[in-house]
């Protein structure tokens, strides 16, 4: 009898949806109700170049005695998650999305965006659901690190705004991230 389980599978790109911190979160078990219906301040970010990266490791240390030659444990040191995309919309939105904050100001047939002084950048939360709508994942507390870099090139090359946002525990000390899965990814 095989033990895949085709249901299982991940497919695509998602979307991604950005809101202040403190914006409700998706209620568990819920792969249904759009987020815009949970709370307003959850918003879809746009087009990516190439989908969107979740990556989680972490640092360990072996504790040894002389008297053994394998670690007798490994001690966790650190631990760092991210959340990696390219933003395909060259917006003001995204602007601010990408340099953490900032100012967008509307006027008569422009709009301009100028970047937060240094140290008032402001953490967001992130969430990214699946096309497929069963699987949602909700980042509570990230800041942006990565280096923003816009490339204007000839012919088809889109312009994009590369983003690497790093999460930090929440201020009230819960779990960095939430996942909801559906029941056929048990």
């Amino acid at each position: 009898m095989p033990r895949g389980n085709p249901g299982a599978l991940a497919l695509g790109p998602g979307t991604l949806y950005i809101a202040p911190l403190g914006t409700p979160e998706i209620p568990d078990n819920d792969l249904v109700t759009p987020w815009a219906s949970v709370s307003a301040g959850w918003i879809q970010l746009g087009y990516t170049a190439e989908g969107s990266t979740f990556n989680y490791s972490v640092d360990t240390e072996n504790v040894e005695v002389a008297e053994e030659l394998d670690p007798i444990a490994v001690a966790l040191t650190s631990r760092e998650m991210n959340l990696d995309f390219a933003l395909a919309q060259i917006t003001a939105t995204n602007l601010k999305t990408a340099l953490n904050g900032g100012t967008i100001t509307a006027g008569a047939g422009a709009v301009t965006f100028e970047p937060p002084a240094l140290g008032e950048e402001v953490r967001t939360m992130l969430g990214w659901e699946s096309e497929d709508h069963t699987e949602r994942w909700i980042y509570r507390k990230c800041l942006q690190t990565g280096g923003m870099e816009m490339s204007r090139q000839k012919g088809a090359a889109k312009a994009t705004i590369s983003c690497s946002f790093k999460l930090e525990k929440p201020l009230d000390g819960g779990a960095p991230f939430k996942a909801i899965l559906d029941m056929a990814r048990l």
